[in-house]
C-alpha cells in the first residue's frame, strides 16, 4: 500500500499554453469551507481539494498514480501528478513529461480527424462507409451504415475483443485488422446505440485512407503538432524520445507492473499522452476549435461535432459527434471515458463554463464506482453545485416501478460467439424497493450499495440524492429497454430464457448433481464392498451407467476447461488472438461430446422408466440426471458456448 504520496505541481510550466493566475488566500482551508456551498474554482483551492482527496484516493485503492490537468476560460488552471509511474522505483508522476494511456479517450482524436476531412468536403456523413474503404462491410437490414452511425455507435455491430490488446514490439497493422475482423451486424444502422471499438477504429482507417496518409502522422501533423502536443503519439511501440517518459501500467500497485499495451485497432485507444498535452486538446475543443493561433477545426464544425446527433430519449443523455452527453448539476457535459486492461481515464468538457476536466489512473485498483468518477463527481459538486429544486415523486411510481422490474441485457455484447455468457452474466436488474422507488443492484454509489432512484417523469426515474437519470421506453419491437446515463449503449429486457439469475441458479444445481455423482460413485463402491453387496445388473445397464458418468466428466470438464481459458486470457492478453483458438475450440469440442452424450442419458431414463422391476427411487435418479444434462443444455445454448468462431 501506498504510505508516502509524492506529487508535483505543474502550474504555468508548460511552453506557450497561458496560466491562470492564482488568487490569494484567506487561509481557509478547502475543507474548511466546503460546507459553506459553491467555491471559486480558482488555482489555490482547486490544489487544496484535490491534495485532500487524491492521494487518500491512491492509498485506500491501491493505485500506483495518477495525472490530472484542469482548464478554465481558456488558460490551464491546474496540472498536477500524484503518487508513482515506477511504483517499486518510486518515480513520481509529471503532468508535464509522464505519458499515460486514455484508452478510448483516444477516440476524441480520431473523431476530430475525421470532422476535419468533413469539412474539407473530403468525407460525406451520410453516405455508406464502404464508398471510402478498400473492402466491403456486408449487407444487412436493407441499410448501409454512415460516418453518423460510427460517430454515435449505431452502425449495430456486435461486440469483438478478439486481438484488441498484444503486447510485443511489433506495430499492428490497420487495414489488415479491419478486413479480418468484420464483426457480425446485430442491429439495423441508426436505431440501438451499442459501443464499438471496431466502428472507430474503421473511421480511423477512412481518414487514413482518404488522407493519403498514415493515421498516426496525420494525427501528428494535423492535431498533435498544431496544437504543441509534443509529449503525445498514437504510435507503437513508443518513439525512442518518448519511451522513457512512460508510465508503467498496473492492476493493482502492490501487483507486478505489467507489459506495455498493444491496442491493435489503435485509432480506437492507442494514444499515450501527458495531462499537460490533454488540456492543450480540451482548451482547443473549448474555442471552437481553436488554441492560440493554431487552429485545428473551424467554429462551426466544433459546435457542431459537441451538438446532439443521436438520443433515444429527448429526456436522456445523448450521443454527439464522437463525444458523448454527460450533463448533471444543471450543466451540460460532454466527454469520453477510456480504459485499457491497466490504465483507465476520464476526460470531461463544460462548454457553459469554459471548463475541461481530464484524469487518469495507472492502475486499476480496489474502488468501485471507480475513483475518477468519484473525483469527478466530487469536483463538480463543489464548484458547480445543482441549484434546481428537487422534482416530486409521481402518483403512478409504485405502478410503474412495478412495470420497468425485470432483467436487462446491454446492447453492447457479442451475440454470435462464446462471449454471449460475458453479456448474460453481466445482466442489470432492475427491482422495486420501499415507496415505489427502483434499485438496479449493479449500479453502486460510493457505499458499494445500489443507488436507488424515483420516478419524476413518465418512466424516468431520477437518482434519489443524486442527478443520474434512468428512462424507460419500448424500442421499435416494442420490447421494453433501459436508457442509463451512458448514452453509447442501453439495456434490453430479456424473458426467462436469458435470465441470469435462473440460468446460474439451473447450471449451479446442475453441476452440482454432476459433481456430486461421480464423487459418490467410488465412495458407493467402497460401501458396497465394505458390506459384501453386489450391483444387480445387467450388461447393457453397466455400460450406460459408466457412459452416463462420462458425460458428466465431459460436461464438467468443459466447464472447468472454459472458465480456466478465460481467467488465463485475462491476464495473457496475447491468448486472445489465433494462438488461443485452438484451446477454445478443443475446449467446445469436449462440450460438444458431452451435450450429444444428453442422448445417452434420455435413453438410459426411458429405459428405467421401461422396466418394472426398477425401483421408483432409480427411476427418479434416471429423470433427474436427464434434467441436469438439459439444464447444462440450456446454459450452453443461451451463452453460445459451443458455437465455433474464430472471431469473437
Amino acid at each position: 500500500m501506498l504510505c508516502l504520496i509524492f506529487s508535483t505541481s505543474v502550474w504555468g510550466q508548460v511552453p506557450n499554453l497561458p496560466t491562470a493566475p492564482t488568487k490569494e488566500g484567506s487561509g481557509q482551508s478547502a475543507a474548511d469551507k466546503m460546507p459553506s456551498g459553491v467555491h471559486d474554482l480558482t488555482a489555490q483551492d482547486l490544489e487544496a481539494f484535490l491534495d485532500g482527496i487524491v492521494p487518500l484516493q491512491l492509498e485506500r485503492d491501491d493505485i500506483a498514480g495518477a495525472t490530472i490537468a484542469v482548464v478554465k476560460d481558456g488558460k490551464l488552471l491546474f496540472a498536477k501528478g500524484y503518487g508513482y509511474s515506477d511504483y517499486e522505483k518510486k518515480k513520481p508522476v509529471s503532468a508535464e513529461e509522464t505519458l499515460f494511456r486514455p484508452g478510448s479517450v483516444s477516440k476524441l482524436f480520431t473523431w476530430t480527424a475525421l470532422m476535419q476531412l468533413v469539412e474539407q468536403g473530403k468525407l460525406d456523413l451520410d453516405r455508406d462507409v464502404n464508398t471510402y474503404l478498400d473492402f466491403k462491410i456486408p449487407d444487412a437490414y436493407g441499410q448501409p451504415i454512415t460516418l453518423k452511425n460510427i460517430l454515435t455507435h449505431t452502425p449495430g455491430f456486435e461486440e469483438q475483443i478478439k486481438d484488441l490488446f498484444t503486447v510485443g514490439s511489433e506495430s499492428p497493422n490497420l487495414g489488415a485488422y479491419q478486413k479480418t475482423h468484420i464483426p457480425a451486424r446485430i442491429y439495423p444502422p441508426g436505431i440501438v446505440p451499442a459501443y464499438s471499438n471496431y466502428g472507430a477504429a474503421l473511421a480511423g482507417y477512412i481518414v487514413e485512407r482518404v488522407s493519403g496518409r498514415p493515421f498516426n502522422e496525420y494525427i501528428e501533423e494535423n492535431i498533435f503538432k498544431p496544437l504543441g502536443m509534443t509529449h503525445s503519439t498514437f504510435r507503437q511501440p513508443l518513439p525512442p524520445g518518448l519511451a522513457p517518459s512512460m508510465s508503467n501500467g498496473y492492476k493493482l500497485a502492490s501487483d507486478e507492473p505489467k507489459p506495455f499495451e498493444v491496442v491493435v485497432p489503435f485509432p480506437a485507444g492507442s494514444l499515450s499522452s501527458t495531462a499537460a498535452d490533454m488540456a492543450r486538446f480540451m482548451l482547443a475543443h473549448l474555442q471552437d476549435g481553436q488554441l492560440g493561433d493554431a487552429r485545428i477545426l473551424r467554429p462551426e464544425t466544433a459546435r457542431l461535432m459537441h451538438s446532439r446527433l443521436f438520443a433515444l430519449d429527448q429526456a436522456a443523455n445523448g450521443m454527439c459527434y464522437g463525444f458523448y452527453e454527460e450533463s448533471r448539476n444543471g450543466h451540460r457535459i460532454i466527454g469520453h471515458a477510456g480504459d485499457t486492461l491497466y490504465f483507465h481515464s476520464d476526460l470531461h468538457l463544460m462548454p457553459d463554463a469554459g471548463v475541461g476536466f481530464f484524469v487518469s489512473h495507472n492502475s486499476l485498483g480496489r474502488g468501485q464506482p471507480p475513483p475518477r468518477t468519484t473525483l469527478w463527481e466530487m469536483f463538480l459538486d463543489r464548484y458547480f453545485p445543482s441549484t434546481s429544486s428537487p422534482e416530486p415523486t409521481l402518483a403512478s411510481a409504485k405502478e410503474d416501478a412495478k412495470a420497468v422490474s425485470g432483467t436487462y441485457i446491454l446492447s453492447r455484447r457479442s451475440e454470435t460467439s462464446f462471449l454471449k455468457i460475458a453479456s448474460l452474466l453481466g445482466e442489470l436488474t432492475v427491482s422495486t424497493v420501499a415507496d415505489g422507488m427502483i434499485e438496479v443492484a449493479q449500479l453502486t454509489g460510493p457505499n458499494g450499495k445500489p443507488k436507488r432512484w424515483r420516478e419524476v417523469a413518465p418512466m424516468t426515474f431520477v437518482e434519489t440524492n443524486g442527478h443520474e437519470k434512468l428512462v424507460f421506453k419500448p424500442d421499435q419491437n416494442g420490447r421494453m429497454q433501459l436508457i442509463l446515463p451512458y448514452p453509447f449503449f442501453v439495456g434490453q429486457r430479456v424473458g426467462l430464457f436469458e435470465n441470469n439469475k435462473i440460468l446460474l441458479a439451473v447450471i449451479g444445481i446442475s453441476l452440482l448433481v454432476m459433481l456430486l455423482t461421480l464423487v459418490l460413485w467410488p465412495v458407493a463402491w467402497f460401501v458396497r464392498r465394505h458390506y459384501g453387496h453386489k450391483l444387480a445388473l445387467t450388461p447393457m445397464e453397466r455400460r450406460l451407467r459408466l457412459a452416463l458418468r462420462i458425460v458428466f466428466v465431459l460436461d464438467l470438464f468443459f466447464m472447468a476447461a472454459l472458465t480456466g481459458l478465460v481467467v488465463y486470457a485475462s491476464t495473457h492478453i496475447e491468448f486472445l488472438s489465433d494462438r488461443g483458438n485452438t484451446w477454445f475450440h478443443l475446449a467446445q469440442a469436449i462440450g460438444v461430446l458431452g451435450a450429444i452424450g444428453t442422448l445417452i442419458v434420455v435413453y438410459n431414463a426411458i429405459q428405467s422408466w421401461r422396466k418394472r422391476e426398477k425401483r421408483i427411487w432409480g427411476k427418479l435418479q434416471a429423470t433427474l440426471f436427464v434434467l441436469v444434462c438439459l439444464g447444462f443444455l440450456w446454459f450452453a445454448f443461451a451463452g453460445n458456448l459451443l458455437h465455433f468462431s474464430s472471431n469473437y
